[in-house]
Formats: C-alpha cells, sequence, structure tokens
C-alpha cells in the first residue's frame, strides 16, 4: 500500500540528513543546537567559535623612550596591579604615553623593544627588553613634546621602569630612539579574578592574562539569578558592577583585544569571600 504523502516526505528528509544533503543553513541550526545542550531560552547563551589564531607579534613601528624611578607596588598603578612582582609581572614594566595607554585598555600588553640608531647611548648587539603595560605615562602639555613632553599625544613614548632601562640603554642617554612591536603576552597559571568591594558595589581585578594580555571587555554571570551581566572598566583593568553577586557561584567571560574568548565557568563558589582571588582558563 502506498505511503501516505506526510510520512513520504519525512522518509525522505531523514535520509537527506543521514547523506548530509541538507542545505548548509539547516546542517549548522541542527548542529549549534544540538551542541548547546540548551533551549534558545535557557541562561547560558550560546558560545559562538571564533577559531581565531594565536595572538602574533606585530609590525616593528618607531618610537622613543625614557626611564623612570619606582618599585614594585607603584610600577603597577594607572593598571591597579598593586605590586607587579606579586602579581608575576616582575619588574620588566613599561608606562606607556596617552596615544598608547588607551584610557587603560592596553594595561597588560606585552611589548618588545630595541634601543636603535643611537650607538653612543645603545648597549651592543641591540639586546632587547620584553616588557608589560602597567602604567600610564601622562601628557606634560606645559612642555614641547619634543623637549618633556615625550608622552604628550599623538607620540608613541615608553616610560620604562628605571630598573630594567639599562638592559638596552645607558641611563645617562635620558631619553633614546627605540623600536617596538606588540608580541604575545607568556604566563604561567591561568587568568587572575581578584573580587574586591562590597554586596553593592563589586570590583574585580583581571590579570595574568596570556595572548594578547589586554582586556576589551569582561562578562559575569551566577548560578541562579544573576544573569550574563557586562561589568564596566572603573580604570586600568579594574571592572565593577553594582549587580548583585554575593551568594553565587561566578563565572567570568573575558574578551581580548584580538577578538578571542576565555571562559572561566564557575570559579568562584557560592560562598566565595572579598579579597579572594581565583583562577581561569588562560588564552593560550
Amino acid at each position: 500500500m502506498a505511503l501516505p504523502l506526510r510520512a513520504l516526505l519525512g522518509f525522505l528528509f531523514l535520509l537527506l540528513v543521514a547523506g548530509g544533503l541538507l542545505p548548509d543553513h539547516v546542517q549548522a541550526w541542527e548542529t549549534g543546537h544540538r551542541g548547546n545542550g540548551r533551549s534558545g531560552h535557557g541562561r547560558n547563551p550560546p558560545v559562538h567559535k571564533h577559531h581565531r589564531p594565536k595572538f602574533k607579534p606585530g609590525p616593528w613601528i618607531n618610537a622613543h623612550a625614557t626611564f623612570y624611578d619606582g618599585g614594585s607596588g607603584t610600577f603597577g598603578g594607572a593598571c591597579g596591579y598593586d605590586d607587579v612582582v606579586n602579581k608575576g609581572y616582575g619588574l620588566e614594566t613599561v608606562a606607556l604615553s596617552e596615544a598608547l595607554f588607551n584610557q587603560g585598555q592596553a594595561c597588560g600588553a606585552c611589548y618588545e623593544i630595541k634601543c636603535v640608531d643611537d650607538p653612543q647611548w645603545c648597549k651592543p648587539g641591540q639586546p632587547s627588553l620584553l616588557v608589560t603595560a602597567t602604567n600610564h605615562c601622562p601628557p606634560n602639555y606645559y612642555e614641547s613634546s619634543e623637549n618633556g613632553g615625550w608622552c604628550n599625544p599623538p607620540r608613541h613614548h615608553f616610560d620604562i621602569a628605571k630598573p630594567v632601562f639599562s638592559k638596552i640603554a645607558d641611563y645617562t642617554a635620558g631619553i633614546i630612539p627605540v623600536s617596538y612591536r606588540r608580541v604575545p603576552c607568556q604566563k604561567r597559571g591561568g587568568i587572575r579574578f581578584t573580587i574586591t568591594g562590597n554586596p553593592y558595589f563589586n570590583e574585580v581585578l583581571v590579570w595574568n592574562v596570556g595572548g594578547a594580555g589586554d582586556v576589551v571587555s569582561l562578562q559575569v554571570k551566577g548560578n541562579k539569578n544573576l544573569k550574563w551581566t557586562p561589568m564596566k572598566r572603573m580604570w586600568g583593568q579594574r571592572w565593577v558592577t553594582d549587580a548583585m553577586m554575593v551568594g553565587e557561584s561566578l563565572t567570568f567571560r573575558v574578551r581580548a583585544s584580538d577578538g578571542r574568548f576565555s571562559t572561566a565557568w564557575h570559579i568562584a563558589p557560592k560562598n566565595w569571600q572579598f579579597g579572594q582571588t581565583f583562577q581561569g582558563k588562560n588564552f593560550m
């Protein structure tokens, strides 16, 4: 007996699925729906894999550099790192000029710097210095950009921590011509999230970020009432929200400037306390 038309159409559809002959947009929806494991009304949005390549060194760019005094407790000031040695950055740090600092977004970015075109002051063999951006060199509009206002926009300028400046040039040089490029940040362990503040003003410091090293956005999510919530950059790599985070297991999602995401699922337990630090997956 002939099959009813509806049954016949269903049978043909199954054959198409089995043979991989469905149109691309249908197959993509089916795969994404099953892979997410949740309905479209679930609390967790689907995570779209961008398949972006790992962060790679950028082009060499000409700039200038000076040095400034300080210590482990001051070299991380404008980025909020408190103590750059305890945070794993060491003293190989740099304060960025206004044009490079980008209102704190560049905090955590890593650079390779070489002293160039100055045989009198550059160390022989052109050694390079690997540094992390942890501070801001503010502009000085009372001085010319060519004489004292080194960090005035649009100049690309590096104010290098004095203990490491001598690796590439002599202190007596004052200011030196350099070439620099962005490089991947190599970190041990995962991205760290230090939670401070109070129940009505939560603050999270993001540090030890690998790959591009910087953070352009941060989201937080709880396991119960707190939906995915964007946090706002307060300054440097300190992010804030007045959403209620207390009493929930917390998940953080970090986005770097190269477009890659890292999600640290449920790293803070329900009984987390202010002042504690938690570790999530890092960029490779």
